[in-house]
C-alpha cells in the first residue's frame, strides 16, 4: 500500500504560522507573568486578550502584506497569458525589493504589448501582401487539408475561399503540385485559366505541426509580353539596317533607270552604271552579312561542358593577338567545367574589343584570373588602357557598334557565352587609371581547384 501523502500547506498560511511561532515566545512569557503575578482576575483577562489580539492581528497584517503583492502579480500574469496587455501593478517604486520586482513586471508588459503590436501589424501587412499579389498561394497541413489560400488562388479554382478552406488537396485536384519535383514549369488549365506556370513549394511549421506552402505563378503573362518587347526590338533593329541598305539601292536604282532610258545615252554612262552597280553590291553584301550575323547571334549552341584549365586556355587565346603586347597577371591554377571553343571566343571577342581601343592611344591590354574571396566564384577580366566606355547603355544592345566595320554582335554573343555557363559578364570604366575593366565570374558550382581535380 503506498504511503500516504499529507496536504502541503499553502504560502499564506505559512506565512501566517511563520508570524504566529515568531510572535509565540514574547507572547507565551508575557502570558506566564501576567497569569503568576498577583494581578485581578479582570486585568489577566484583558491583558490576556490584548495579547492574543495584537498578535494575531499582526499576523494576519504580515499575511495580507506578503500575499496580496503575490496575488497582484499572479493576476498580472494570467491578463498576460490571456493576451491582456492593459493591466499594470500598482506600486511600483524603485529602492524596494518588491516595488523593483512590479517595475520589472510593468517594463515586461510593454515590451509584449509593443510586440504583439508589431506582430499584429506584421500580420497585417502580410496579409494584405499575400492577398493583393498576382500570385496563387496554398498552404496545407500535414494530411493535406488546406488552411489558407489568397485571393489569386480563389481566382485560379474558380471557387470563393469558403468553399476551399478544410478540403483536401485531392479534392481540388491539387494533390498532383504537392509532389514531384519542385521549382518546375508546367503546362495546364486550372478552373481559373490556362497556361504555363512554375510550382514552388516549401515547408514550415505553425502551432507546431508541420505545414506546406505550394505557390503557383502565372508565367504566360510576363513570358508574352517579354516576347512583344523582344520582337518589337528585333523589327526595329532590322528594319533599321534594312532601310539603310534598301533606301540607297532603290535611290541609285532609279538613277541608274533614268540614264538608261536618255537618249541618246551620256558619253560616260557606262561609269555611272557601273559605279551604281558597285554600291548595290555593296550594300547588298552588308545586308547578308548582317543577316548572317544576326543567324549566328540566334543559333548559339548549348555548352559542352568539359574540364578547361584557366591558365592554359588564356595563353592560348593571347597567343592569338601577336601584333599587340599583352601582359598576362596569372592567378592561382583552376579548372572549371566549361566550353572551351565558347569561352575562347568570348576571350577573343573581349581582348580583340581591348586592342581596337588603345590603337590610336598606344596603351596596355592586361589579362588575369583570380579566385573571389569566399571561394564563391572566379573571375577573370581583360583591362585595358584606352579612351573608356562613353556610352554604357548600349554595349549589350544587338548590332550596336561605335567601331567602323563592326557587326555589334561581339559582347552580346559573350555575354550569351557567359550566362549559358552560368556566370556573368561585366564591362566598366576603370577607377584607378583611363581605360576599361571587362570581367567574366563564373559560380562556384563549376568551379573546382587544381588540387581537388588531382585528388
Amino acid at each position: 500500500m503506498p504511503p500516504r501523502r499529507h496536504p502541503r500547506l499553502s504560502h499564506d498560511r505559512r506565512i501566517l504560522l511563520m508570524a504566529l511561532a515568531s510572535a509565540l515566545p514574547g507572547a507565551g512569557i508575557s502570558l506566564i507573568f501576567l497569569w503568576a503575578g498577583d494581578y485581578t482576575p479582570k486585568v489577566q483577562w484583558t491583558l490576556t486578550v490584548f495579547i492574543v489580539t495584537f498578535c494575531l492581528g499582526f499576523a494576519l497584517a504580515l499575511r495580507e502584506r506578503v500575499i496580496l503583492p503575490l496575488q497582484t502579480l499572479s493576476n498580472l500574469l494570467a491578463a498576460l497569458g490571456e493576451g491582456d496587455f492593459s493591466i499594470r501593478a500598482r506600486g511600483a517604486r524603485g529602492g524596494d525589493p518588491l516595488g523593483e520586482v512590479m517595475i520589472e513586471v510593468n517594463a515586461l508588459v510593454e515590451t509584449l504589448r509593443h510586440q504583439r503590436l508589431d506582430a499584429l501589424e506584421a500580420t497585417t501587412l502580410l496579409r494584405k501582401v499575400m492577398a493583393e499579389i498576382d500570385v496563387a498561394v496554398f498552404t496545407f497541413d500535414e494530411v493535406t487539408e488546406l488552411k489558407f489560400v489568397n485571393r489569386a488562388g480563389t481566382r485560379l479554382l474558380a471557387q470563393p475561399s469558403e468553399r476551399l478552406l478544410g478540403r483536401r488537396a485531392a479534392e481540388i485536384a491539387l494533390d498532383n503540385y504537392l509532389t514531384g519535383e519542385a521549382p518546375r514549369v508546367i503546362n495546364t488549365v486550372f478552373p481559373g485559366g490556362a497556361g504555363r506556370w512554375e510550382v514552388r513549394r516549401s515547408q514550415f511549421r505553425q502551432g507546431g505541426r508541420p505545414h506546406e506552402l505550394l505557390v503557383l505563378s502565372d508565367l504566360s503573362r510576363p513570358l508574352r509580353e517579354e516576347e512583344r518587347q523582344a520582337f518589337q526590338r528585333l523589327i526595329r533593329v532590322i528594319g533599321h539596317e534594312m532601310n539603310n541598305s534598301l533606301a540607297p539601292i532603290k535611290s541609285i536604282a532609279g538613277s541608274l533607270s533614268g540614264i538608261i532610258e536618255r537618249d541618246p545615252a551620256p558619253d560616260d554612262w557606262r561609269e555611272d552604271v557601273q559605279r551604281g552597280l558597285g554600291v548595290i553590291a555593296s550594300r547588298s553584301e552588308s545586308l547578308s552579312r548582317f543577316m548572317s550575323a544576326y543567324a549566328r547571334l540566334a543559333k548559339l549552341p548549348p555548352p559542352k561542358l568539359t574540364p578547361l584549365a584557366v591558365g592554359t586556355f588564356v595563353d592560348r587565346v593571347v597567343t592569338l593577338e601577336k601584333a599587340h603586347h599583352i601582359r598576362v597577371q596569372p592567378g592561382p591554377p583552376l579548372t572549371i567545367q566549361a566550353d572551351g571553343d565558347q569561352l575562347e571566343q568570348l576571350l577573343i571577342n573581349l581582348i580583340r574589343n581591348a586592342v581596337d581601343a588603345v590603337r590610336e592611344t598606344g596603351g596596355g591590354v592586361s589579362v588575369g584570373w583570380d579566385r573571389l574571396p569566399g571561394a564563391q566564384s572566379m573571375e577573370l577580366w581583360v583591362e585595358d588602357e584606352g579612351p573608356g566606355l562613353s556610352n554604357t547603355g548600349n554595349l549589350f544592345v544587338p548590332f550596336f557598334t561605335t567601331k567602323p566595320g563592326g557587326s555589334g554582335i561581339g559582347l552580346v554573343l559573350s555575354r550569351q557565352i557567359a550566362e549559358a555557363h552560368g556566370g556573368s559578364l561585366l564591362l566598366a570604366n576603370r577607377h584607378d587609371r583611363r581605360g576599361c575593366r571587362a570581367s567574366l565570374r563564373m559560380p562556384v558550382q563549376v568551379l573546382t581547384s587544381a588540387e581537388a581535380r588531382a585528388v
